[in-house]
C-alpha cells in the first residue's frame, strides 16, 4: 500500500510539473508570431526593434535575435525568459 501511495504521489507531481511547464511556455511571447504592439511590451524593445524582429522572421531559436544582430545581448538578457521561438 505504501508503494502504491508513493507511486500515485510521484505521478501526480510529475503531471503537475508538466502542466506548469506548458503553462509557463504559453505565457511567453513567440517572436515568430507576436505583433509589433506585443513586442514593444518587452523591456528594451521599442517600435524600431519590434519592426526589425518582425522583418527577420522566422527564427529557429530565440537566441537568433542576438546571433542575427537584431537586438543587443544586454536587451536579450532582459527578455530571454519572456520569449520563445516556436517552429511551425
Amino acid at each position: 500500500m505504501k508503494k502504491l501511495f508513493s507511486a500515485l504521489v510521484f505521478s501526480a507531481l510529475t503531471i503537475l510539473s508538466v502542466n506548469i511547464s506548458v503553462a509557463a511556455d504559453a505565457e511567453k511571447l513567440d517572436v515568430n508570431t507576436a505583433t509589433e504592439q506585443q513586442l514593444t511590451t518587452l523591456s528594451g524593445v521599442g517600435e524600431a526593434r519590434a519592426k526589425d524582429i518582425i522583418k527577420g522572421r522566422p527564427y529557429k531559436a530565440k537566441d537568433d535575435l542576438v546571433k542575427n544582430k537584431i537586438i543587443p545581448q544586454n536587451v536579450y538578457d532582459k527578455i530571454k525568459e519572456k520569449i520563445i521561438a516556436k517552429q511551425k
